[in-house]
């Protein structure tokens, strides 16, 4: 972890926006946000800068705040968010179980027909881009 400078310039749903003193941005996550709401809407309203420890993972940088970094190994966890409803699936496989009934059984599946005519667009513009 590094120490950093850096400004809250959005606070959302999903945590809050850091712009670093070096211009760069970091994400703050959800559980940091909620544990220090006072200080982020303060660095948000008042553009007053924070001292952040930023954390990389992978290509992206999370932030937290320097004097909160004990703080942050003991916070809460936000529980992770439920992206499977098997209801819905189910719906889905209903419909699309339904709409096999309209493609003409002649000619090939709609998707089928629809990564035809993009591939022969993706072939026209290659084309075009090798000409000039």
């Amino acid at each position: 972890m590094t120490e950093a400078q850096g400004t809250v310039i959005s606070l959302h749903r999903l945590g809050a926006t850091v712009r670093l003193s070096d211009g760069s941005l970091a994400a703050v996550p959800l559980g940091e946000v909620t544990a220090h709401p006072e200080e982020f809407s303060a660095s948000l309203s008042q553009r007053q800068p924070l001292s952040l420890l930023l954390e990389s993972r992978g290509r992206h940088r999370a932030a937290f705040l320097a004097r909160g970094s004990v703080e942050h190994a003991n916070a809460p966890t936000v529980p992770a968010v439920v992206l499977h409803d098997s209801a819905f699936e189910e719906q889905i496989r209903r419909y699309l179980k339904a709409t096999e009934e309209w493609a003409p059984p002649d000619r090939p599946a709609p998707s089928e027909r629809h990564f035809i005519r993009k591939k022969r667009r993706a072939a026209y513009f290659e084309a075009r881009a090798r000409g000039t």
